[in-house]
């Protein structure tokens, strides 16, 4: 007969299975939740529906057309309903006394009726007024998409700000290690008598300026940040994860086809070329104060409560022509005074015509130079790279001073800032060659 085997029971310490656990969390850390990341395209399209510049040009575009609805009202018939109720004295000989000219006696009575009024031709003055407005509401249309421009631009400013901040706040960051590790290596063979206090002294010189530079860096990527949500719409700064833009290609070769492309292009010049076709028309309406107005006027009623001589209903038409004679020279110095706006606005429009030339060329001349500086810094890092490498093998072998060593490295990190600043000059100059071209997108 077999007997059960015993099974023993192994007694585990708690302090021992609380440090195991312990350690298997502290293995297992939790995710840090990450910042979602946004794009140039996704930030502009968030800008275009928050800003509140943008919602404002909306919002007054809709108005100006508004008032077009409302100046061509004149079209159509104006109609209005009357309730008129009148009561003598009991003897009948109620009359009006002075103050109107109309019948003498006041008679008993209650009417329902309705007027119509209807413009026939007033030779061509509501129909430019009309024409006006329109073009004023083209204009405030052109002066939305103006503002999306201006707002867009704001992005792309901001957004490569951010990403210049963060990049240069890596740079410092990088100094700030390289010189450490350098101030550790003199202080350490200084108190093995292998360097003198003048190398820790410079070392230390050069850590705390880089410490400096640290701090100058995280502050303007605040200040970045705040950028970028000021240009997107936002009432605070919020994080995001900037996806880095490909650098585009090279500009063009001569600025002639891009002023000419941004003389067609630009809002706020189409813009200024409708409110100068509506100054003209507006101009025309004023001349056509002169001309007559014709209008047809009728009205129809029933009167359920009478006396006699009234009866129980009435009705009229009749044709009105209103012609001016004189009034003090007004219409003249309306016309005048229009006319004289018309040319203004012509004045203007040349003017800004100019003025966009002139942006367009400077904005081209800007990103040709950016786009040679890229070059140029790229070949001052990688020298001053090398000459680091030099600087560092001399003064290990005690072949020169800390002095050279310093500089050297001074010198790799300005040109990392200037390679840096190089990449995002050029981005954000080819958002404003853009913008000034109204091609931003």
């Amino acid at each position: 007969m077999m007997r059960p085997v015993a099974v023993q029971r192994l007694a585990i310490p708690f302090g021992i299975v609380l440090f195991a656990a312990i350690a298997v969390s502290s293995a297992t850390p939790a995710a840090t939740p990450q910042p979602p990341a946004l794009t140039l395209k996704t930030a502009g399209e968030m800008a275009l529906r928050n800003h509140p510049a943008v919602q404002a040009a909306t919002f007054t575009a809709r108005a100006a057309e508004q008032v077009t609805r409302e100046l061509r009202s004149s079209y159509y018939p104006m109609a209005t309903a009357d309730f008129t109720a009148a009561g003598g004295l009991p003897n009948g000989n109620s009359r009006i006394d002075a103050g109107a000219m109309t019948a003498s006696r006041v008679l008993n009575r209650y009417a329902n009726g309705v007027a119509v009024d209807q413009l026939i031709t007033d030779f061509g003055r509501t129909s430019n007024i009309v024409a006006s407005s329109r073009l004023r509401a083209q204009a405030a249309t052109q002066d939305t998409q103006q503002t999306q421009q201006d707002v867009l631009l704001a992005v792309n400013q901001a957004y490569f700000g951010v990403l210049r901040a963060q990049a240069l706040l890596k740079v410092a960051q990088q100094t700030v290690q390289a010189r450490q590790v350098l101030t550790d290596q003199v202080t350490a063979l200084e108190k093995n008598r292998l360097r003198s206090m003048v190398d820790v002294a410079f070392a230390q010189v050069d850590l705390a300026k880089a410490k400096l530079l640290l701090v100058q860096a995280q502050n303007d990527e605040k200040a970045a940040y705040a950028e970028l949500a000021n240009a997107l719409g936002l009432g605070a700064p919020e994080a995001y994860q900037l996806v880095q833009e490909p650098l585009p290609g090279p500009p063009a070769a001569d600025a002639t086809v891009l002023v000419a492309q941004a003389l067609q292009d630009r809002p706020d010049l189409a813009s200024a070329r409708f409110t100068h076709e509506s100054a003209l028309r507006f101009a025309r309406a004023e001349r056509d104060l002169w001309m007559p107005t014709i209008s047809a006027v009728g009205s129809a009623g029933y009167v359920p409560a009478y006396q006699v001589p009234l009866v129980d209903h009435y009705e009229a038409a009749g044709i009105n022509v209103s012609v001016p004679l004189f009034n003090g020279f007004l219409f003249s110095a309306r016309h005048q005074e229009a006319n004289l706006r018309a040319r203004a606005a012509d004045q203007n429009t040349r003017d800004l015509a100019d003025r966009i030339s002139r942006d367009v060329r400077v904005a081209w001349s800007n990103s040709v130079t950016a786009y040679q500086n890229l070059d140029v810094t790229a070949q001052l890092l990688k020298q001053a790279n090398l000459a680091l490498d030099l600087a560092q093998g001399r003064y290990k072998l005690g072949l020169s001073s800390i002095v050279e060593l310093s500089q050297a490295q001074l010198n790799l990190t300005e040109a990392e800032i200037a390679n840096t600043n190089a990449q995002y000059d050029y981005q954000t100059q080819q958002a404003v060659l853009n913008f000034q071209m109204g091609q931003l997108h």
